[in-house]
């Protein structure tokens, strides 16, 4: 069984556990999974003027390794989700975005001045995680119960692989798991435009510069405004034109922006999309939350959830999602990807005993010669820190290259 080296390897069990105690070995076999991805990319690439092979377990934890975050216990390491207890189990509630804290004051029925989480702790204990649930979709809030594993979702239904050299990619998305798929495809050899609008720019933007640089080196930038009869057009002219389309938006705000993905696959594209829930489902999520929400939690001494690595979610749907873009239809037709973070994650995990369990203690790391080691069947393996890739090139400047991208389409620059 190689999960538990698998972990130990990738950087994420360093990040799970309390700060103040062992590295906790995390269920199901994420970092195994990663593995199995960046192998299939690794064939799909093999031969090719752009091979990629690369560690997927390590990418789980890369993040972390720029920005030093550390395990924190029911804190993410990032800092935005806690993990609460509720009137009848757990919850995981994210206040990321600028916006968020008023959002959670509507949640809860309060202002939220200064520091939220006194207030929201007090509102989420008090209430079922189904109120909470039901409550956050409601609003648009990245909150959720802390669920057992259940069946896990239907495997995708993969395809051959095919070249992805040349092919252009154009990149909706925003944050981690999307950039992250379009990241890998540009490593392949696909050519990769970031399309922006002015009053949504990538909240990554505002985070690590050397993470950010690491999904965006070599991409082009364009900018946009779908508020516009010519932003429209100039938004519905790049994904006439593209390969692969990677967005991380409910349908019904692309259908805002004049786009259509059935549309577009129609037409023979690749439409990769990511959601917290699927396509089908109002719920917004981000890494940390829907890990947490679908069962992957680490469990402390005494039985409570603790985070498992940093917002992992998000790296798992970006490889899932790169190997699915690396694929084709063998009669050359289109296909949409609708891709749930939360299945992702659940693909993951074995069959926990029933809703509401709470499993034992995890399987924590020990001391030996001044560093941590995990007891797996294969012996004491090294606790490995979370590694960075390097990555060459730059990241443009939002917009920079609207006017020579639109151009070579042919279309008027808005």
């Amino acid at each position: 069984m190689p999960e538990s080296s698998d972990w130990a390897a990738s950087g994420v069990l360093a990040l799970t556990g309390s700060p103040d105690g062992p590295p906790l070995l995390p269920p199901g076999r994420a970092a195994t999974v990663a593995r199995e991805l960046t192998a299939r990319i690794a064939a799909a690439t093999a031969g090719t003027a752009h091979p990629v092979a690369l560690d997927g377990a390590r990418l789980l934890a890369e993040r972390a390794a720029l920005t030093g975050h550390r395990r924190a216990g029911r804190v993410s390491a990032g800092g935005s989700c806690r993990l609460l207890p509720t009137r009848d189990g757990w919850a995981a509630v994210s206040c990321a975005r600028p916006g968020d804290p008023l959002l959670l004051g509507a949640l809860v029925g309060q202002e939220l001045p200064g520091d939220p989480w006194p207030a929201i702790e007090a509102w989420v204990r008090a209430h079922p995680g189904d109120e909470l649930a039901a409550r956050a979709e409601l609003l648009g809030v990245a909150a959720g119960p802390v669920r057992s594993p259940g069946p896990p979702p239907p495997p995708f239904p993969w395809h051959p692989p095919r070249p992805v050299e040349g092919l252009l990619v154009v990149d909706f998305s925003a944050l981690w798991a999307g950039p992250l798929a379009a990241s890998l495809l540009g490593l392949a050899g696909a050519r990769v435009v970031k399309v922006e609008v002015p009053d949504r720019l990538d909240g990554a933007r505002r985070g690590d510069p050397a993470f950010y640089r690491l999904l965006h080196a070599g991409h082009r930038s364009v900018l946009l405004d779908p508020s516009t009869p010519r932003g429209r057009a100039a938004m519905g002219a790049l994904v006439a034109a593209a390969d692969v389309v990677v967005e991380a938006s409910r349908p019904r705000a692309l259908a805002g922006f004049g786009l259509d993905a059935d549309a577009s696959v129609a037409a023979g594209t690749t439409w990769i999309s990511l959601t917290a829930a699927g396509r089908a489902s109002g719920r917004i999520g981000f890494g940390d939350d829907v890990a947490a929400g679908a069962g992957l939690v680490a469990r402390d001494a005494d039985g409570d959830p603790v985070f498992v690595g940093d917002a992992l979610a998000d790296p798992l749907t970006g490889l899932t999602a790169a190997a699915l873009a690396m694929t084709a239809p063998a009669d050359g037709s289109g296909v949409l990807w609708d891709v749930a973070m939360s299945d992702v994650v659940a693909a993951t995990l074995v069959l926990g005993t029933g809703e509401g369990a709470t499993p034992g203690p995890s399987p924590a790391a020990r001391r030996q010669d001044g560093r941590w080691v995990l007891d797996t069947p294969d012996g004491a393996v090294p606790v490995a820190p979370p590694q960075p890739r390097t990555v060459a090139g730059s990241a443009p400047e939002a917009g920079a290259d609207t006017a020579a991208v639109l151009a070579e389409l042919g279309v008027p620059v808005p």
